[in-house]
């Protein structure tokens, strides 16, 4: 046995100790893993060897993206990042490169700077977007308070703070496993499978590679339908009157997308009949449409503004819309729905307009995110 003991060190490196047969433990510093064999190891770095943190696990959660400021040369520099994404515009780049350069960031980073202005968080200098999901990562910390060994960090797949930066501090803080949150509902190539491209781009730069999880999508998760049906029930509640419909808007992508065998498309019809039932609602009462139309192409139908449109003609007076696809206020709900819808519906004979706000960090929404957040941990803390 002594034979074997020694033989083992000079192999390994591993200094063998006690271990308990019911409870076998590998121990390397301070942290425990199981094993199959009841011994109990401690390995001491050699002399002159790089310093290195103690092991952590990293959660970083990711949404969309924000400009740095309002003004071209920011607007610009957002647009030109998200439009070049293979994964957002999927058209051959000989076609896509002159119309992206030439055209769209000569005279879109105008525009989309004066509708970021109506919703700028003008206290801190930045889009709320940036706002929410930095308080969305501080409260999942807190959240999380009872697994010490966890760290949480927040950042954008376009603009700053950047995947590959917050990927590497986290690394640098020791985290050996991270688990990436795309916080989008449903999955979609042009947003979920977009962060998980960053990310894995970031690892291919590293020489020690952190193990990585890309969360799934979680459009029919029951704590997700709870929160967001409560939180609109409990907004309308206050309105002090009662919509005749209410429209469940998705961001839009398109067709072609779906024919291409994306399950975006699938995911929202599941999300808003899940929301029905849980309401106890008729298709009429709540109603599936798409927004933000991008192109000459045809995106998914129906389009949240023509139903708009639609409905105040008919005589509808009282509308309310919910955004169940975002996990977070930002231009597409504040400047989009609770703006240019309202107004939309107001032209044309509407009279009552509700935008009924994303989960962002309320109780319920973080619900949510911690729900996914310890699920996709499981095995690791």
């Amino acid at each position: 046995m002594r034979a074997r003991h020694r033989a083992a060190q000079w192999r390994t490196g591993w200094t063998l100790g006690g271990g308990s047969p019911k409870f076998p433990a590998i121990k390397r510093g301070s942290a425990f893993m199981s094993v199959s064999h009841p011994v109990e190891v401690t390995r001491h770095s050699p002399t002159g060897h790089p310093p290195v943190q103690a092991r952590r696990v990293g959660v970083l959660i990711v949404n969309l993206g924000t400009p740095d400021g309002t003004d071209y040369w920011s607007m610009r520099r957002y647009l030109k990042e998200f439009l070049s994404d293979k994964r957002v515009i999927d058209e051959p780049r000989w076609k896509w490169w002159p119309i992206l350069n030439l055209i769209i960031l000569q005279t879109r980073p105008q525009k989309k700077g004066r509708d970021y202005e109506t919703i700028w968080n003008r206290e801190l200098d930045e889009s709320p977007l940036r706002t929410i999901t930095r308080s969305q990562s501080q409260k999942l910390s807190g959240l999380l308070g009872d697994v010490p060994e966890v760290v949480v960090d927040w950042g954008m797949r376009y603009g700053n703070p950047s995947i590959p930066s917050r990927l590497e501090a986290l690394q640098t803080m020791g985290c050996d496993r991270i688990l990436v949150v795309p916080l989008y509902p449903q999955y979609s190539a042009a947003t979920t499978a977009t962060v998980a491209d960053k990310a894995f781009d970031a690892l291919k730069e590293m020489r020690w590679q952190p193990a990585v999880r890309i969360a799934p999508p979680w459009h029919d998760d029951p704590v997700y339908i709870e929160a967001i049906t409560s939180q609109m029930t409990k907004h309308i509640a206050g309105l002090g009157w009662d919509p005749e419909v209410v429209l469940a808007s998705f961001h839009g992508v398109p067709q072609r997308y779906l024919e291409l065998g994306d399950p975006y498309h699938c995911h929202c019809v599941k999300t808003a009949r899940l929301m029905r039932e849980k309401l106890g609602w008729s298709e009429d009462r709540l109603r599936l449409t798409f927004q933000s139309l991008f192109g000459p192409e045809e995106w998914l139908k129906p389009y949240t503004d023509k139903t708009v449109e639609a409905l105040a003609k008919s005589g509808v007076k009282r509308l309310a819309i919910v955004n169940p696809g975002f996990t977070a206020d930002c231009l597409e709900t504040l400047e989009e729905i609770a703006g240019e819808n309202a107004e939309i519906f107001k032209h044309h004979g509407g009279e009552q307009f509700a935008a009924i706000p994303c989960l962002n960090d309320t109780e319920a929404g973080m619900r949510v995110i911690e729900t996914v957040t310890r699920r996709e941990l499981s095995g690791w803390v």
